[in-house]
Order: structure tokens, then C-alpha cells, then sequence
């Protein structure tokens, strides 16, 4: 537990060196770009498309018709867009894991090591097709586990619950083996998951709360429809530097854990002690001649 808090602080300074500053942007780039295609070619056919549906449930008429009488009848014209931002959001949000994953945790990583951490061995236990289809596998889950959780969201409570679980146990997975597959070996990298398996899902917990705070931005960008253009890319920077933070904050924790597991079992053994070798044992000495 100590372990993880000092590396929570050290990630945290980390976060003001102008290298992560800068390094933060390049995602947000991509994410930009992806997100103003997405929103040119298909915003207004999503919108319509859930407002029909909307329109179309006696129920929620019903509803609207109360909503006109106590004077929020323009509460139906944000609704549309809200549900398709709140659609959209989790897949923003993978995306920006696995472009900080691929684009910025082997920099991250490298700079800790280099600062912190000078004389650790690199055993390069994951290669990067390794770490790729780790990535992968662990997103399909995650993505898997969002949609069939999707039902329970409606549960108040629930919708606070879950997503997070969800982000953070997929945050675990991948930056937790990121950090580790430059400098651990697959046998190093196994043991501390097996050893720091709780500290890291709560790790992982914290950085899903931390990256689901930014949807507050997200949704007021459809609030403030004049302000959209400027509140959604913040929204993805802010995610992308929450990510970039649990990066370090993982980077921290798992090199710590390697160095504490390497002084623990030393890397090489000792060396036997030297003894004697056969053909270096002269034997008994001869005996003396008999005198002539």
C-alpha cells in the first residue's frame, strides 16, 4: 500500500515534466480528427435516428407531455444528442487507452526507468506482437463486458459502479504488462501480477473513476451547443492525460516491485566454490628409488 501511494505522488509530479505535457497532445490529435469525422459524416443521422425512436414510445410521449406542462419541453431537444454522446463516449474512451498504450506508455516507461530506475536490467519479456494481442484481448473483454452491462446501467446506483470497474480492470491489464514488458522477464512479469494483483486492480479502479470524470465536459458540450467545438477536444485531452497519468503511476509501481523482486532473488547465481579437478590432483607422489 505504501508502495502505491508514493508511486501515486511520484506519477503525479510526472505529469508536469514538459515531456508528458507534450506527449499528451499527440493523441488528442488523433482523437480530434476521429471525432470531427465521426461527428461530419454521421452526427446528424444518429441524432435522428434515436429521436424517432424517442418519438416513437408511447411512454416517453407520455413523458414529453408532462415535460411541456411543468415548462422543460426543450429538455426533449438535448436528449438526442445526450444519449448519442453517452453511446459514443466508451468507445472515445478505449481508443484514447490504446493510443496512449501504443503511442505514449513505451516513452513514459523509458523515462521513469531512465530517472528513477538507471541500473535495471531490460529482459525484454514482452515483445510488441506480445503486448499487442494482450492489448487486443484484453479490450474485447472489456468492450464485451460493457455491452452486456449495458442493461444494468439503468439501476442508478449502477451506472457509477460498473463502467469504472470495467475501465479500470481493462487499465490494469494493459498498462500493467506495457510497463513491464521492456525490462521483466514473462516469469518476472507473472510473478509481480500474481504478488501485486490487488494494489494493481485498485490502481487500475482509480484511473476508471479518474477517466469517467471527464464526461462531465463530454455532456456539457452538448448542453452548450456553442461551446461543443472547444469542450470536446478537452474532454479527449483530459482523458488522454488521465491515461497518461496512470501510465506513470503504473510505470512507478511495477519497476519499484521489479527492482524489490531482483534484490530479493538475485538475477544470477553464485558461483559454485572452486574445488579441485581430477586431472589437477597430482595423486600419491612416487615412491623413492632404492639407492644403487
Amino acid at each position: 500500500m505504501k508502495q502505491m501511494f508514493d508511486s501515486f505522488w511520484r506519477a503525479t509530479a510526472y505529469c508536469l515534466h514538459p515531456r508528458v505535457i507534450g506527449l499528451s497532445f499527440l493523441p488528442l490529435v488523433l482523437m480530434a480528427v476521429l471525432s470531427f469525422g465521426l461527428g461530419y459524416f454521421f452526427w446528424d443521422g444518429a441524432v435522428e435516428a434515436v429521436r424517432a425512436s424517442l418519438d416513437g414510445s408511447a411512454v416517453l410521449n407520455t413523458l414529453w407531455g408532462w415535460f411541456e406542462q411543468v415548462g422543460l419541453a426543450s429538455l426533449k431537444t438535448v436528449l438526442a444528442p445526450l444519449i448519442v454522446i453517452f453511446a459514443v463516449t466508451p468507445v472515445i474512451v478505449v481508443l484514447s487507452l490504446l493510443v496512449v498504450a501504443v503511442l505514449m506508455t513505451p516513452t513514459l516507461v523509458a523515462l521513469v526507468s531512465e530517472r528513477r530506475f538507471p541500473a535495471l536490467d531490460r529482459k525484454k519479456g514482452g515483445s510488441l506482437w506480445v503486448g499487442l494481442l494482450w492489448s487486443l484481448g484484453s479490450t474485447l473483454l472489456a468492450v464485451v463486458a460493457l455491452v452486456v452491462s449495458i442493461p444494468l446501467w439503468l439501476v442508478p446506483p449502477l451506472i457509477l459502479i460498473l463502467p469504472p470497474l470495467i475501465w479500470g480492470w481493462l487499465t490494469y491489464r494493459v498498462m500493467a504488462f506495457d510497463a513491464l514488458a521492456d525490462h521483466a522477464s514473462a516469469d518476472e512479469r507473472r510473478e509481480i501480477m500474481r504478488r501485486h494483483r490487488g494494489s494493481l486492480l485498485g490502481m487500475g479502479i482509480v484511473s476508471g473513476y479518474l477517466g469517467a470524470a471527464p464526461s462531465l465536459v463530454w455532456a456539457s458540450g452538448a448542453v452548450f451547443a456553442a461551446a461543443f467545438v472547444i469542450l470536446v477536444p478537452l474532454a479527449i485531452w483530459i482523458y488522454t492525460l488521465v491515461f497518461a497519468f496512470s501510465s506513470l503511476w503504473f510505470s512507478h509501481h511495477c519497476l519499484a516491485a521489479l527492482e524489490a523482486l531482483r534484490a530479493e532473488r538475485p538475477q544470477f547465481p553464485p558461483e559454485p566454490t572452486p574445488t579441485s579437478l581430477p586431472h589437477d590432483n597430482p595423486g600419491p607422489l612416487p615412491h623413492a628409488l632404492p639407492p644403487a
